[in-house]
This record gives structure tokens, C-alpha cells and sequence, in this order.
């Protein structure tokens, strides 16, 4: 076994065993502690997986999916299922943030447990659902991508039932509904793909694999839908919002930085891969669903006045830009909708640890109910400030360059169609900065509120380890776009390719 296969199983590994250790330790905060141990562990597996034999920009243009680590193992024999990993520039930097957000929420508990259950449960189930992502990101077996989709389901609900606040078993049982129907709709996909190419290996299956145009069509719009849900996209967002209110802040963090993610992900890697003519037929669909996301997403969080919905809400608004980046299937729309993922899983990530704090320190999240932060946390007003010019983005941060790739990419797509896309879109990105310079002064500017006026100046040397790292990163992939941009772009190109 090679340095990378074996990374690659370490990965998966590490994250369950310190799962299955952290549920058998007794002592709860020395659970918790063994929890952030597996989960540093794990973050830094990921770390050397990058570049394998082909180092940054090399990359071959057949097959479409060329991994730098692949472990291909018999799984099952008698239906040519098989354990097969690998990861590649797509892959990547999502399993690089999937780790780094899960170390940042195992760590956040050593300070702070939310109040509905013992740590040492909430630590465990938080690995549980770091491999079900991982293993989703890493999968190259359709069936396996499937196992692992699957694995995050209960994890989620229960973090969200036995953490969240007071309307959470409500939340959590609509979280569960949506989801499963989209899991129906994805099972249902993998068994037409499976069927009619012979294989479930994702490698061969990449460009169509033969199948018919119209096994393609069917196929791609039940996967389309399936990971419309996950994300999710509009119109079938109306479980985000509550699973975002009611879940405890790290549940939040994980649930829009990486678990939506599994959505975008798939889109590109299985919809958009395996189904060419499909995507093709579904593009100019695709794109203005997306900017009617985009233009609803900003127009509720114009009206929204609860600090963790209006985030919620946010997240509809740049999924869409995500969305638009693929619909395009273009290069520049594709890396866009990558570049998009990873900086709304930093800055929304971000924005969720701020909220958090914010809302247990006034125990509000009323937006009429938070004026004046900047007088009595400076320090906290200041850091949400940053987050939220982030995510309305503002050049030289990270959330500037999916939405600004995206347009152009539509704009490059040409036709009146995708003009107009192009500049609704736009329209949409005004909006965002809108509401986010709304929610700035209401929460920050003003009066201090009774319930602002009692906070303390200070933060937890806690609080800053955790957000710290978002920080550095939101800076550094919007100065530097090409620490995701030139790994995903050998792949990327490799993929259009196929498209065409």
C-alpha cells in the first residue's frame, strides 16, 4: 500500500475510531478532548494527499477523472461493487475544509457544549458525519458515493433534535423528510446509471460511458434533483432556514460549510459527469433556477429580522451563484461554482460561529433586539463586519470570485438567455450587499439595545482560536484565488472536455 492509499483509508479511518472512542470514554471532557485529537488527526491526513505523481497543473486529458491517490479494492464481488477512493483538485480542497471545520467545532466544545445532551454524544456524532462528507468526497464507486451521502442523515438529526433550541425536533424531523426524498430520487438515478452502463466505477462512468440520450436525460434529472435538495436549491430550500435556526452553532457551521457542499459536489462529479447530455439539455433550466435563487435568496434576507435565518437565507442566494457557475458548463463557470463552495463554507462557517456567540451572549437573535454591538464588543462587532463584507463580496476576499467568475461565465456563454442571466445575477449581487450592510447597521450601529448594552468587551481565547483560521483563509483564497483554483483546474478542463 503507497503513502496516499494509505492516507486515503486514515482519512475515513481516523474520524471513525476516535467516533466509536469518544462514545466509550466515560469521562465527558476527556471524550471531548480525544474527539479534537481524532479530528487534528484527521485534518492533518488530508494535508499530504495533495498533488500526488502529477504535482499541480499536470494533468491528463483521458480519463476525465484522474486521481492523484486511487485505492481500488473488491467490495462486493457478486454485484462488481468496489471500495474505490481517490481525490483530485475537485475533491480536494473540500475534504481539506470538511476537516479544518470539523477540528474548529470538536475544539469549540472543549469551551462551550450546548445545552440538550453530554458533549462526548455531540463530539462523536460530529466525526460520524465528518465520514459520511469525506467519504462522499473521495468516493469514485457510485454505490459507495451513495453508502456514504447516506451516512450523514441520522448524525445531522440527531445533532440538531438533541442540541438545538426550542423548536428543534420540528426542524430536525423536516430536515430528515427532505433529505430522504432526495436520497429516493438519488437511489433511484444510481440504479438507471448502474443498469445501463454495467458499472458503478465513477472513473469509466465520466463522459456518459455509452448510455443512450434519453437513459441520460432521466438519469441526470433524478441526480439533478436528489442534490438539488441536499444543497439546497431553490425551490426546494424550505428546510434550510429552520435547520439553521434551531441547530446549535457548531451543527450550523458544519451544516453550511461543508454538509450543502455534498449537493454542489455532486452535481459537478456525478449529475454533470455522467450524464453530459443531460446537462446539456438541462443547462438553460439549471440557469434560471439559479438566478431565481439568487434574486429570492436576497430579496427574504431583505425582509428577514432574525440574525440566523437571514444567514440561512444567505446561503440560498449563493448557492444559486453556484449553481449558475455549472449551468454554464463552461471552465470558468465550473471553477467558479468550486471556488464558491469553498469560500461560503469559510465566511458562512464564519458567520455561523459569530452568530452563535452573538445570541448566547444576549440570548436574542432579533435583529431589532441587537442595535449597538460596536459600542459595548467592539471586538465582535468588528469581526462580524469582516464576515459580512466577505460574503457580499468585496474584492480581495473570498466570496468575490465565485460570484464574479460565474456572471462572467455566463456573459462568455453568450445569447440572450444568458446575458439576461448574467445581469439578473448582478441585480442579485447588489442585493446581497444590500441586506448584509442592512443587517451591519441594525446589529452593529445605534444605540446599544438592553440586551447588547450588558456584554462584555472581550472574547474567549476560544472563540478566537476557532474563528481565526476562517479569518486567515476568507484573506487569503481572495487574495490568492489560486490555491483552489490551480488544483481544480487540470480536472476541470478535463471534465469540459467531455462535455463537449
Amino acid at each position: 500500500m503507497s503513502l496516499g492509499q494509505f492516507l486515503l483509508v486514515a482519512v475515513l479511518a481516523v474520524p471513525a475510531v476516535g467516533a466509536v472512542a469518544v462514545a466509550a470514554i466515560p469521562h465527558d471532557p476527556a471524550a471531548r478532548l480525544v474527539g479534537t485529537v481524532a479530528a487534528a488527526l484527521t485534518l492533518l491526513a488530508t494535508l499530504p494527499l495533495v498533488g500526488g505523481d502529477h504535482g499541480w497543473f499536470g494533468y491528463g486529458p483521458r480519463p476525465a477523472v484522474q486521481p492523484w491517490h486511487r485505492l481500488d479494492l473488491r467490495w462486493v464481488p457478486g454485484l462488481d461493487l468496489r471500495f474505490h477512493l481517490g481525490v483530485d483538485g475537485i475533491s480536494w480542497p473540500l475534504v481539506v475544509l470538511t476537516a479544518l471545520l470539523t477540528l474548529l467545532c470538536c475544539g469549540y466544545t472543549l469551551w462551550r457544549v450546548p445545552a440538550g445532551g453530554s458533549g462526548r454524544a455531540l463530539v462523536a456524532l460530529l466525526l460520524v458525519v465528518e465520514v459520511g462528507i469525506l467519504g462522499t468526497f473521495l468516493a469514485l464507486d457510485l454505490v459507495l458515493f451513495f453508502v456514504f451521502f447516506e451516512v450523514v442523515l441520522l448524525p445531522m438529526y440527531a445533532i440538531i433534535a438533541g442540541w438545538g433550541g426550542d423548536d428543534r425536533r420540528r426542524a430536525a424531523r423536516k430536515f430528515v423528510l427532505y433529505t430522504l426524498s432526495g436520497s429516493v430520487l438519488l437511489l433511484v438515478g444510481v440504479y438507471v446509471v448502474v443498469a445501463a452502463a454495467g458499472t458503478a466505477d465513477l472513473v469509466a462512468l465520466t463522459g456518459g460511458a455509452g448510455m443512450s440520450r434519453g437513459t441520460q436525460l432521466a438519469a441526470f434529472t433524478l441526480l439533478a434533483l436528489a442534490f438539488a435538495v441536499k444543497s439546497p436549491l431553490w425551490p426546494l430550500h424550505s428546510w434550510l432556514p429552520d435547520a439553521h435556526t434551531q441547530a446549535p452553532t457548531v451543527g450550523s457551521v458544519i451544516l453550511a460549510g461543508v454538509l450543502l457542499k455534498m449537493g454542489t459536489y455532486g452535481l459537478i462529479r456525478v449529475a454533470v459527469g455522467v450524464a453530459p447530455e443531460g446537462a446539456r439539455w438541462a443547462a438553460p433550466v439549471l440557469g434560471m433556477l439559479a438566478v431565481a435563487a439568487i434574486l429570492v435568496g436576497s430579496l427574504v434576507c431583505l425582509a428577514q429580522d432574525e440574525l440566523k435565518r437571514l444567514i440561512a437565507y444567505s446561503s440560498v442566494g449563493h448557492m444559486g451563484f453556484v449553481l449558475l457557475g455549472v449551468a454554464t458548463l463552461t471552465a470558468t463557470g465550473i471553477q467558479a461554482a468550486l471556488i464558491g463552495n469553498i469560500a461560503h463554507g469559510v465566511i458562512t462557517g464564519l458567520l455561523f460561529f459569530l452568530a452563535g456567540a452573538v445570541k448566547d451572549r444576549t440570548h436574542t437573535g432579533a435583529l431589532a433586539e441587537l442595535s449597538g454591538l460596536r459600542e459595548t464588543a467592539p471586538r465582535l462587532a468588528g469581526l462580524l463586519g469582516f464576515a459580512a463584507i466577505a460574503s457580499l463580496g468585496l474584492p480581495g476576499l473570498a466570496g468575490f470570485w465565485g460570484e464574479a467568475f460565474a456572471v462572467v461565465a455566463a456573459v462568455r456563454r453568450g445569447g440572450g438567455l444568458w446575458t439576461t442571466l448574467a445581469v439578473l445575477a448582478a441585480v442579485g449581487g447588489a442585493l446581497t450587499a444590500a441586506y448584509f450592510l442592512r443587517l451591519l447597521r441594525q446589529v452593529t450601529h445605534g444605540r446599544p439595545s438592553p440586551a447588547v448594552g450588558r456584554l462584555a468587551p472581550g472574547l474567549a481565547g476560544a472563540e478566537l482560536t476557532a474563528w481565526a483560521p476562517l479569518v486567515l483563509l476568507a484573506l487569503a483564497v481572495g487574495l490568492a484565488p489560486a490555491l483552489v483554483l490551480g488544483y481544480a483546474s487540470g480536472p476541470v478542463d478535463a471534465l469540459v472536455e467531455v462535455l463537449r
